[in-house]
This record gives C-alpha cells, structure tokens and sequence, in this order.
C-alpha cells in the first residue's frame, strides 16, 4: 500500500492528476511512524560512517553535501513542526508553501553536528505530539495550495518519506566514503 502518492500522471482523457504527497514512492509498506520514529538514529549512524571528513563533499556535482543535507532535514523538522501544530490549530488549515532553494545557502557554513542535534530534539518534539493525535484527527483536513486536498496523516507520511529520501542520499555518500 502506498500512501497518499504524489505522481503527475495523465489519466485516459490526458488529465494530469497530482496527489498529494511527494515523497509516498519512498515509504511503500513502511509504516510512517516507526520511519520517523527511527530517522535520528539512522541520522547519527550515517554521519559516523561518512565522517567529519566527508561531511561537505557533495554525493555529486550540484548535489547537496551530507552537512547540507542535515541542515536541511533540521530546517525541515522546524517546517514540519508548524505545519503538525497549524494543521490541528485551525479547521481546514492552509500551508503555507516555501522555496526550500532559497532556504539553502546558509547550509554551507552552518556545522552538521548541530544541526543533527537540532533536528534529534524537534523529531523528538514532534513524535510526543503525535503520540497524542487521536484517529479523528489524524483524518483532519488540510489544504497545500500546490498539492490540494490532504489530511494531517498525509502530512505525517510526507514526514517519513521526506526522511527516506534524504537518508537514501546520506546512504550513497557513506557508501562512497
């Protein structure tokens, strides 16, 4: 079972359909919980077998570094810490979008250790607070003016695929390490 897919696909009459979360290829089965649930960890044991060393030599030519990488699942978890909160805040809530491009340019300077740190406390943050989300409001509606129509649990999976593919990156810089 895929969650919640993001695919822009024509249908028989040549309609594009876009679903709303991106990141669903990358959860498949998974359950998205246990994937946040278990992200800081695989975090921290990435950036060990990268190394210090490693940690701002980008996987490819204008691809992101592991460094740039954590800052930005760390700016990300701030991203999707709002958005939890809003979504159960406020009926029908609107998110808003940003250019995560425009977010990026401080990650080269910033250290990859801290921004392992931070993003270990907001994950934890974020997971006592879905410890507490009750089925109706995992249903919840909300709304993303570029992807449509979502609930609150289309938000957690987008979380877990989120992580997934960055950890996915991660993975091929250790690899390579």
């Amino acid at each position: 079972m895929i969650f919640g897919s993001v695919r822009l696909q024509p249908d028989r009459d040549q309609e594009t359909h876009v679903i709303a979360n991106p990141y669903a290829i990358h959860v498949g089965t998974r359950d998205p919980r246990e994937v946040i649930d278990t992200t800081a960890l695989e975090l921290h044991r990435l950036a060990g077998r990268i190394g210090a060393a490693r940690l701002a030599t980008p996987r490819a030519p204008g691809k992101w570094s592991a460094r740039e990488i954590l800052c930005h699942l760390a700016v990300w978890e701030i991203v999707f810490a709002f958005r939890l909160r809003q979504a159960l805040a406020e009926d029908r809530h609107v998110i808003q979008p940003f250019d995560q491009e425009k977010w990026a340019p401080p990650y080269q300077s910033l250290d990859a250790h801290a921004a392992l740190a931070t993003f270990e406390q907001l994950r934890k943050w974020n997971l006592a607070l879905l410890e507490n989300v009750t089925a109706s409001q995992m249903a919840k509606p909300v709304v993303h003016p570029e992807r449509g129509e979502m609930t609150f649990e289309t938000v957690v999976e987008t979380m877990a695929g989120h992580d997934l593919n960055h950890l996915g990156q991660l993975e091929e810089i250790a690899r390579r390490s």
